[in-house]
């Protein structure tokens, strides 16, 4: 061996070279998730503080104004009135649960850029 040629590193220091590279590597995704789940956490509180305002403007308007129909249409329909306000409250309702699964389905409550940086990941250590 020649003591002027460099040396190479071992096995050892390849391993512990790799080991801090997948540690900075588990880092960098904790603080993505982390950043992500901070954004979930302020949309989910402004979605439910809308949802509740919007339930109790809803449940105030829909009681008027049904009280408001029945009185108006008891002498022509009698109470085949209420009859028709179910149906059209049961309709709204399904709109409304349909509405509300769009929005889940469309995944702003999930975490895309981390499971794609996470699938990228998997990816390149298969």
């Amino acid at each position: 061996m020649n003591p002027q040629s460099p040396k190479r590193p071992g096995l050892v220091s390849g391993l512990v070279g790799t080991a801090k590279s997948l540690f900075a590597l588990m880092i960098s995704r904790i603080e993505l998730a982390a950043l992500e789940f901070s954004e979930i956490g302020s949309h989910l509180l402004k979605l439910l503080l809308v949802c509740a305002f919007s339930m109790v403007a809803l449940w105030f308007a829909l009681a008027f104004w049904s009280a408001l129909v029945v009185v108006l249409a008891w002498d022509a329909l009698g109470y085949k009135i209420l009859l028709i306000l179910a149906v059209l409250f049961t309709i709204v309702a399904i709109g409304a649960g349909l509405y509300v699964r769009s929005v889940l389905r469309q995944g702003r409550l999930g975490l895309p850029v981390t499971i794609a940086e996470l699938r990228k990941d998997r990816d390149a250590l298969l």
